[in-house]
């Protein structure tokens, strides 16, 4: 059986074969080699080196063209893609070529779905299809919703952002309140300020388990804390989410969420553009309240992504943590925790914690004790000690950094 790694606009990407068709589609995980591992241990071919592409069939080369320039936003019919589905159950195996027809653009429910193959009560295993589907995007599991107007589920890396990222390259989203896709539209500048919030990218439940069993003084903090409410925000992209931050940085929220209001306010329908900031006078700028330091370091942000250094957002998903750190950091006024930021609020990665964040060590401070007694007011933990603590939070320090901050919003603990 052989396999190949693939490089797309989503991130790399991978296949495995028989002659009869695919046995499986890998999409991207953290890194290419993540992916690539990935891609291994589901076809269960850990040695095997990859295909050239001069040793590929061409029904395998068309279908990499095709899936890469559907990620790229070009919808391509993939309906004909031929499938190897010999070793998938028989229901699973109708229900995913039923799937394989669902038209681009579109959506079903999943009880729709198990209705089409003749068995209109088993929504439930045709969720378990999908859950299990050997070949994502060539059966385009994505466009499977629930009832009612819930997204379902999808298990690739990246979870419902996935989905969610993948129905928006075929012009599409899900419209709130029936699960079905509205035709993608220009955002107004309320809706690009304030786009929304998305599902976490993994398990926010497990995580929690997994920090109540880790460390039970953090266990007692959660308990009082109650549910975690952590969410991703929605971001056009990099370079609008990078202005953003800079804008409020060293500012309140209402105060920066005004000013930040005022400059998009300058660029009208078009919004927030790299190469009309970089046209754009400091005087406007600085007008809109932007300090003399914001300005240079949105005009340096603006000059970067022109020249094609700043990451998209969909570059970023396929890159570790420590990579888009070193990749951003590198932009006047952008230090490392603003990339942290990023990475937690609008990349929601799990095994984020801010060590330089003032509410992290006041949080901190007021849930572990400092040794057999507690810190005393002004008080904060050092470095090393919050690093070997969060340690016992791998790899969900992320959701560990929440429930910190949320210590600030409560009277410390007796």
């Amino acid at each position: 059986m052989p396999l190949a790694v693939f490089d797309t606009p989503l991130g790399p990407c991978g296949l495995a074969w028989t002659d009869a068709g695919l046995t499986c589609v890998q999409l991207p995980e953290q890194d290419r080699a993540t992916t690539e591992a990935r891609l291994r241990d589901r076809a269960g071919l850990a040695s095997e080196p990859l295909a050239s592409p001069r040793s590929m069939p061409a029904w395998v080369k068309d279908a990499i063209r095709r899936l890469r320039t559907h990620l790229e936003g070009v919808p391509q019919d993939l309906s004909r893609i031929p499938l190897d589905l010999q070793g998938v159950a028989a229901f699973n195996a109708s229900v995913l070529r039923a799937a394989q027809q669902i038209p681009s653009g579109t959506t079903t429910t999943y009880g729709e779905l198990a209705a089409s193959v003749g068995v209109p009560r088993a929504s439930r295993a045709v969720g378990r299809a999908m859950a299990t589907n050997p070949v994502p995007v060539v059966v385009p599991c994505h466009r499977v919703v629930a009832r009612g107007g819930g997204a379902g589920g999808f298990s690739a890396w990246g979870g419902l952002l996935t989905k969610e990222k993948l129905l928006a390259l075929e012009g599409s989203t899900l419209r709130a309140g029936d699960g079905r896709p509205a035709a993608a539209r220009e955002p107004s500048l309320q809706e690009s300020l304030f786009a929304g919030t998305r599902a976490l990218p993994f398990d926010g439940e497990a995580a929690v388990r997994h920090l109540t069993l880790a460390d039970p003084v953090l266990a007692k903090h959660i308990a009082r804390i109650g549910p975690l409410r952590l969410h991703v925000d929605a971001s056009e992209s990099t370079f609008h989410a990078l202005a953003e931050s800079i804008v409020y940085q060293q500012l309140t929220a209402k105060a920066a969420a005004t000013i930040f209001g005022r400059v998009t306010a300058l660029y009208g329908r078009g919004g927030l553009d790299p190469a009309r900031v970089l046209e754009t006078p400091d005087e406007l700028l600085r007008g809109a309240g932007l300090s003399g330091g914001k300005t240079a370091s949105l005009k340096d942000l603006a000059a970067r992504t022109t020249r094609g250094e700043i990451p998209s957002l969909g570059a970023l998903a396929a890159m570790d943590d420590e990579a888009i750190v070193e990749a951003l950091t590198v932009v006047r006024g952008i230090g490392r925790w603003t990339v942290e930021m990023l990475l937690l609020f609008r990349l929601g990665r799990p095994d984020v914690l801010p060590l330089a964040d003032y509410g992290i060590k006041k949080g901190f401070a007021r849930v572990f004790p400092k040794g057999r007694t507690k810190y005393g007011p002004g008080e904060l933990p050092d470095v090393e000690t919050l690093r070997r603590r969060g340690e016992r939070w791998r790899p969900y320090r992320s959701v560990a950094s929440w429930y910190l901050w949320r210590a600030l919003e409560i009277a410390p603990a007796d």
